[in-house]
């Protein structure tokens, strides 16, 4: 069973974290070369050591290399008179919002100890914020044509509602990169952008609080969603935390 190193990173730029998965997933990496031709019987003594982060960034805006530059919606001095951060990075996906009251999950997984199926890795992604949502009495659902988990509308002229965005990078099988679920979120940032490149009447953005009518205990989310991804995909944590 793949082992697991959890990591809680509060308050972090995007910079650092950016950093800190890099490095992280090019160790997993290298490992895979220079075990590569070791003899069979060695090799399979190998086993590497996975990361979970879960990171709370302060404000910044990331677009993916499928994205857009017009779905940014403010200039540089428009960022700047926002404090707000903007980076062009490597993952899928279009354009999105990272942080304060938002759970930003960076899975550093060697996927040739799951399986080997980027499809798969997605969906259960989806799953595990599903799974966490309906601990919540929310339910979650799959929006056809789109990644990441929605919310039904409440009523038939409302709009659907996105609450987890998911975009990932793939190098040798190692994943980076990962999904923002919306946990305390001011949505009044997505305002700026034009949310991951969805530009349909029909479709917007929400968070957890703003379903429940309450403030959640962000914590207590991370530590349900930690348990929901071992058990999702079938791994163990290694007990030290950072």
């Amino acid at each position: 069973m793949p082992k697991v190193k959890y990591h809680s990173l509060e308050n972090i730029s995007y910079q650092s974290g950016w950093d800190l998965q890099t490095e992280l997933h090019n160790v997993l990496k290298e490992n895979k070369l220079a075990w590569r031709d070791l003899p069979e019987e060695e090799k399979s003594k190998k086993k590497q050591v996975h990361h979970l982060l879960f990171c709370q960034h302060n404000h910044v805006y990331t677009l993916g290399k499928s994205g857009s530059q017009d779905h940014l919606l403010l200039n540089d001095d428009g960022l700047s008179a926002s404090n707000i951060e903007y980076f062009k990075i490597n993952r899928g996906g279009d354009i999105t919002y990272h942080g304060p009251g938002q759970i930003t999950g960076y899975p550093i997984f060697d996927l040739d100890e799951f399986f080997s199926d980027v499809h798969k890795y997605v969906r259960l992604l989806e799953e595990c914020v599903i799974q966490l949502l309906d601990t919540y009495g929310i339910t979650g659902y799959r929006e056809d044509g789109f990644t990441g988990v929605w919310i039904q509308p409440k009523e038939t002229d409302s709009p659907k509602r996105k609450i987890c965005a998911i975009g990932v990078h793939l190098s040798r099988w190692v994943t980076m990169h990962g999904f923002a679920l919306n946990v305390n979120t001011d949505l009044s940032y997505f305002k700026n952008i034009v949310p991951c490149g969805i530009a349909d009447d029909d479709k917007t953005v929400t968070s957890m609080e703003s379903e429940l009518g309450k403030k959640v205990d962000q914590e207590e989310v991370k530590m349900r969603l930690k348990s929901i991804f071992a058990q999702v995909f079938e791994f163990e944590f290694i007990e030290e935390e950072y």
